[in-house]
């Protein structure tokens, strides 16, 4: 019994620690920079989330919340600050408070992944984007859960006559 115990401390301070805390921004948001993602286009993303397993099974990001996100100075030091050098962070270290400016959601656009992980954004004006979900699995009363956090970027230019193919997997 008491070994369970140390056991579980040990396992909670761990999960703690990798809990990591947010660096305040040094940008502010700016509608301004923003705003083209409230224009409507002629552009068209589709794509495919999902994570593969040590063992090779691939987990699609079903019914998850895909983001698009337009490129500002904001957007890039918040992705910078979370992801780093990756496209791919583990849900163990997500940062524990992630208070944001109210406005930044205001200028997003979301959509749900299907079954198979696909997903799609129609109308969307030209600009630089940021695309972002979670692939998690695992028992949803676990104290832990596997996965975690992906993204991707592309740009439309206006130009395009076929949609753009994105592939949200954290590689």
């Amino acid at each position: 019994m008491r070994i369970g115990i140390v056991a579980a401390a040990v396992l909670a301070g761990a999960i703690m620690t990798g809990c990591v805390e947010r660096k305040p921004a040094t940008v502010a948001f700016s509608a301004e920079e923003a705003a083209f993602i409230k224009k409507t286009g002629t552009g068209v993303i589709t794509g495919h989330a999902f994570r593969t397993k040590p063992s090779g099974v691939v987990v699609n990001a079903a019914g998850q919340v895909v983001r698009l996100i337009p490129d500002t100075a904001f957007a890039r030091e918040r992705f910078a600050n979370f992801y780093g050098k990756a496209k791919y962070v583990p849900h163990s270290a997500y940062p524990r408070d992630d208070s944001v400016d109210p406005a930044y959601s205001e200028y997003t656009r979301t959509t749900k992944a299907e079954a198979n992980g696909r997903f799609a954004f129609d109308k969307v004006a030209p600009g630089s984007y940021f695309l972002t979900t979670q692939v998690i699995w695992g028992e949803e009363t676990a104290f832990t859960r596997e996965g975690g956090s992906v993204y991707d970027s592309v740009t439309l230019t206006g130009k395009e006559t076929e949609p753009i193919q994105v592939i949200l997997s954290g590689n």
